[in-house]
Order: C-alpha cells, then sequence, then structure tokens
C-alpha cells in the first residue's frame, strides 16, 4: 500500500499549519511549525505569487496530508461524496471524519493519524466486534470502536489515554476508558468538525 514517507515536520510547513502529526512533539516547542514558521527549502522565505489555482491546489494538499491520503485515495473519495444527496464539500469531510483511523485518534487511543493506522493495520482495532486491519473503513452512526483484549495494555496506547489527547472529544463520539470501547453516536455536523480546511476551495479545484 503506498504511503507518504516525507517527513512530517516538512509537510506541516509546507502547509504553514499544525497538522498534529507528530502527536505529543506538536505540542511542545519543538514543533517545526514554532521554530522554523516557513516553507522548507533554499526558497523557503520568498513568498510565490498567490494565485486562485495555488489557493486551491494548496488547501487539497492540505487536507491530504492532514488525513494521511494519497491523491487516488483522496480523489475517490471525492467523487464519492459528488453521489451523496446536500452539499459535495460538507459530504467530504463528513466522509474523512467517518474513516476509521481517523475515528480511533478523536477517540484518544492513539496520539496521532499515523499511529491511529498502525494500530490498525496491526489488527489491534474491532469494529462491531469484528477484528478490521482496514484503516479508511467507512464507520457509521451506532458502530463500536474498540481495542482488542490483548492490546489493550500496549505502551503507544496506555501512553496516549493516560496523556489524554491534544483535541476536544467530539460530541459526535462517546468513548468508555474502562472499556477502551468508542461509540459513533451519529454523523457529525460541519460546525462540528474542527479541522482548518475551506472544503470550498477543494470543491472549486476539483470542479475545473
Amino acid at each position: 500500500m503506498a504511503r507518504n514517507i516525507e517527513p512530517a515536520c516538512k509537510i506541516c510547513r509546507r502547509e504553514k499549519d499544525k497538522l498534529f502529526l507528530k502527536g505529543e512533539r506538536c505540542l511542545t516547542e519543538k514543533c517545526a511549525i514554532i521554530r522554523r514558521p516557513y516553507p522548507p527549502g533554499e526558497k523557503g522565505h520568498t513568498r510565490p505569487r498567490e494565485t486562485g489555482y495555488l489557493t486551491q491546489l494548496r488547501e487539497k494538499q492540505k487536507a491530504k496530508r492532514y488525513y494521511g491520503l494519497m491523491e487516488k485515495q483522496f480523489h475517490n473519495l471525492y467523487n464519492r461524496a459528488t453521489r451523496l444527496k446536500g452539499i459535495t464539500g460538507e459530504n467530504l469531510l463528513q466522509l474523512l471524519e467517518m474513516r476509521l483511523d481517523n475515528v480511533v485518534y478523536l477517540l484518544g487511543i492513539s496520539m496521532s493519524r499515523d499511529h491511529a493506522r498502525q494500530l490498525v493495520n496491526h489488527g489491534h482495532i474491532m469494529v462491531n466486534e469484528i477484528k478490521t486491519d482496514v484503516p479508511s473503513f467507512q464507520l457509521k452512526p451506532n458502530d463500536v470502536v474498540q481495542v482488542i483484549e490483548k492490546s489493550r495494555k500496549l505502551d503507544q496506547i496506555t501512553a496516549s489515554l493516560e496523556s489524554g489527547s491534544s483535541h476536544e472529544m467530539p460530541k459526535w463520539l462517546e468513548f468508555d476508558k474502562q472499556n477502551f470501547k468508542g461509540t459513533v453516536l451519529r454523523l457529525p455536523t460541519r460546525d462540528e468538525i474542527t479541522v482548518p480546511i475551506s472544503e470550498q476551495l477543494i470543491v472549486e479545484l476539483y470542479s475545473k
């Protein structure tokens, strides 16, 4: 399976925003955005001419990197969003938020989405009591996400739960810490999706 192996801190610097790709490090003064708040490379200090296309492209790239998707995955998800009822941009964000790896991260089981993908890939997560190793698995309301019993003492999971997540638990999720179990209560509304992304720019880019 293809994956982005570019250094996470360079990704954040290129998008000029914290994408919380490095877990706890993003909350400290070691964060690359704080230390070097400009794009990587020799010309990082210079400002490219901002065009409408460039703005739209950067927003799409930021969304891809925020959720850890490759181009084909992201485009396929956008095409799916266009076939759903409602506003395409909001549909896209809902689909991204309802990915299994994203929900594992939001529940506080992992420190980052990259770590959440690892947990899912390695078979540490169940959905409705069935082991699921597909990070892109689309959850639905009333689905139950749970850490399998033999994985509950993993250092990475216990450290994440003990330290507390870097974000507030969204109201569309519920988590039973004692049983390592989370429940999807409903679909998130647009105002509950707090990612710093302007979905309309992405729709405009793909509509060309």
